[in-house]
């Protein structure tokens, strides 16, 4: 597994101490992005955060953009006066 690492470390030109930091900042930003859309039924969303890996970036858009709920307004209906 080292080994693996090291070959891909070089080919990037990466140390591999940046690249332990960079998978794990992606890491949680994914789990905690991918709880949250669970949690608010956004299935695509799940879906597209499971597959698409962009170093936390889609993650952090969706946390902070795309997955706040929209709350709606309910107009009470008024009492006419007769």
């Amino acid at each position: 597994m080292g080994d693996y690492i090291s070959i891909i470390s070089a080919m990037i030109g990466i140390p591999i101490w940046l690249l332990v930091v960079i998978f794990v900042w992606s890491g949680i930003w994914k789990a905690i992005a991918l709880w949250k859309s669970a949690r608010n039924n956004h299935l695509v969303w799940f879906i597209v955060l499971l597959l698409v890996n962009t170093i936390g970036i889609l993650e952090i858009l969706y946390i902070y953009v795309f997955s706040k709920k929209k709350f709606t307004k309910s107009k009470k209906p008024r009492k006419r006066k007769r």
